[in-house]
């Protein structure tokens, strides 16, 4: 199932604090980036960011999913807490390679 143009929208206003944020469509889904580099994405409506060090303390309760069938598993991230995601995307791109 493809992600609608409306949860990506809404994705993109909760995280609208940050000013590096960007998004490429791809095969029905959204691939998300803060400056410049992959953070998550949005795979059947649902935010899931990467694992790295920080997104594995700080969302320690949050489940871990898979995007689609072969791929590593990522966090489903609360969008709704937009602080807590406003302060994290940073740190993910900081760690990611």
């Amino acid at each position: 199932m493809a992600s609608s143009k409306k949860y990506l929208e809404f994705v993109l206003e909760q995280l609208s604090d940050l000013e590096k944020i960007t998004y490429r469509a791809m095969m029905g889904e959204y691939i998300i980036y803060y400056n410049g580099k992959i953070i998550g994405g949005i795979y059947d409506d649902r935010f899931l960011v990467k694992q790295t060090k920080s997104s594995i303390k700080l969302l320690a309760d949050a489940p871990l999913e898979l995007p689609y069938e072969g791929a590593k598993k990522m966090f489903l991230a609360d969008i709704d807490n937009k602080e807590l995601m406003n302060n994290l995307i940073p740190i993910i791109a900081d760690e990611v390679k």
